[in-house]
């Protein structure tokens, strides 16, 4: 699939950019099963529940909650090591996912994911989905999405947690957030979301009313 380096991967004309867990895929199976086998490793213990609700920042971030600061990076190393054999196979669609991603390309848009999974990890896990994607980005949080999404001319930015919004407004995006993760609806609009929907299953009529500058 291409990435975020390719220059095909431009283009004029309707872009929109998702992330990736708990807005395309839902990855608390996975993760959560990754992070039980950390504790089982290391024989610390990890609340996996919390560490799903959390899901959304830096892999390294969520570590420094059960790893002192040195132990981090190892950590990390191992985390993404096991991460392909493991989370994802237990990875699955979220709801109305390809229904959202058929209705950009039925106006014949482009699909650009930018995600805080690490781009080894994000790319096998659009590939396991069978998610029909133009870029592939990942490693990337917050606004720190901006430069890609400004890239590939994206209109809209659809994510789940606050750190999405501020990657569409980095972009000069639309700032489009789903309540399917750590954040409620009243939580995304009061941090400034432009558009909160329930899940990707509003979003296809949601689309059928948006018009890029």
């Amino acid at each position: 699939m291409p990435d975020h380096d390719s220059p095909t991967s431009t283009g004029s004309g309707l872009a929109v950019g998702f992330d990736l867990d708990l807005t395309l895929a839902d990855t608390r199976a996975g993760i959560s099963a990754v992070y039980a086998a950390i504790a089982a490793e290391t024989g610390v213990a990890i609340d996996t529940d919390l560490v799903v609700r959390r899901i959304g920042p830096p892999l390294e971030e969520e570590l420094a909650y059960w790893f002192p600061p040195d132990e981090v990076p190892a950590m990390a190393a191992r985390y993404r090591a096991i991460y392909a054999d493991i989370a994802v196979p237990a990875t699955v669609l979220m709801p109305g996912a390809s229904a959202a991603l058929d209705a950009v390309r039925v106006r014949g848009g482009r699909v650009i994911v930018v995600s805080g999974k690490n781009q080894a990890d994000t790319e096998r896990t659009v590939r396991y989905l069978g998610l029909e994607v133009d870029v592939v980005a990942g490693g990337l949080f917050g606004a720190e999405k901006g430069a890609v999404l400004r890239e590939h001319a994206a209109g809209a930015y659809i994510g789940d947690h606050t750190g999405d919004v501020d990657a569409a407004r980095a972009a000069s995006a639309v700032a489009v957030a789903v309540a399917t993760g750590a954040y409620d609806s009243a939580a995304l609009t009061a941090y400034g979301a432009d558009v909160v929907l329930p899940d990707l299953l509003a979003f296809p009529e949601w689309l059928g009313g948006f018009r890029t500058p």
